[in-house]
């Protein structure tokens, strides 16, 4: 049995934010190296278990060539060894890639051999980024770091990590239909068509959190069947989800501007499941500000 506490592995996007991911974690206390080549993951791990009883964090990425792919058999055999393992993927949609790239002026490591230093390369670059990864990504929890700054992604990183390892967390998530559905959501509810505090003057520049929204929206049958319609199918899926293994499920709520009910429905849905579940509570377009 291994005496490493906990091995924290981050995968991802080039440009997706996995350094200050991994800078988060070394805060918290892990011992952090980063873009260590898979066929290296079992060679330290053996020597940091001769060392001392810590929690470890890697960052490895398609910077590792050709011997990424062996990454997704490695891990699972950590697992049948005892080591507790959460995989972190962090992703961001492919204009905020072009962005950071072009801002940086950084060359995308999968930039073939005379490539132009131009947005259509580079796209064509992340799509191959994205063909590479896919397997790894369906294995790990994803976040989505397209509208977050840097302070947001590390409180995001240190509150997923805080999560009791032993239990099935929760995340619930608000975003805005009209900046794009969230890359990390593993379900997505639209409630578009529940009536909108938007078009209530006294209720336009508050929140889903504040008390005359909240009010509003408690006495809107609709939002109500769609609380109960939500909650009901999670909570008929948590125990196969839990089942399988998994380490966080997201549940994303979206409407047009992710600022009224979205936040409302993630702000109940959190109260309701957090005293069975660890539940985490997410604004995409709150926490953006």
């Amino acid at each position: 049995m291994s005496s490493i506490k906990e091995l924290v592995v981050i995968t991802g996007m080039s440009g997706s934010g996995k350094s200050i991911a991994l800078h988060a974690l070394e805060d918290a206390g892990y011992y952090c190296v980063d873009n260590l080549p898979p066929e290296l993951l079992e060679p330290l791990l053996a020597l940091e278990s001769d060392r001392n009883d810590r929690k470890l964090a890697i960052a490895m990425d398609v910077r590792s060539g050709q011997s990424l792919p062996q990454l997704p058999l490695l891990l699972h055999g950590l697992t049948d060894k005892g080591i507790h393992l959460r995989l972190l993927f962090l992703d961001a949609n492919d204009q905020t890639l072009v962005r950071r790239f072009s801002e940086t002026r950084r060359r995308h490591p999968l930039s073939l051999a005379g490539d132009a230093a131009d947005q259509q390369t580079l796209v064509q670059a992340i799509a191959r980024e994205r063909d590479v990864l896919a397997d790894l990504r369906d294995r790990s929890h994803v976040i989505d770091s397209s509208f977050l700054r840097a302070a947001q992604l590390i409180a995001y990183v240190k509150e997923l990590i805080a999560a009791p390892s032993a239990l099935l967390t929760l995340v619930f998530e608000s975003f805005a239909f009209k900046r794009g559905i969230t890359l990390d959501a593993d379900y997505v509810f639209d409630v578009r068509m529940l009536p909108n505090p938007h078009y209530e003057p006294a209720l336009r520049a508050l929140t889903g959190r504040d008390q005359p929204v909240i009010d509003f929206l408690d006495a809107q049958p609709e939002a109500q069947r769609m609380l109960h319609d939500i909650a009901t199918f999670v909570r008929q899926w948590l125990p196969a989800m839990a089942r399988d293994h998994r380490s966080y499920v997201t549940v994303a709520i979206g409407c047009t501007g992710g600022q009224h009910r979205s936040v409302y429905l993630v702000e109940k849905l959190a109260a309701l499941f957090g005293p069975d579940w660890f539940s985490l509570r997410r604004h995409r377009e709150l926490d953006h500000h």
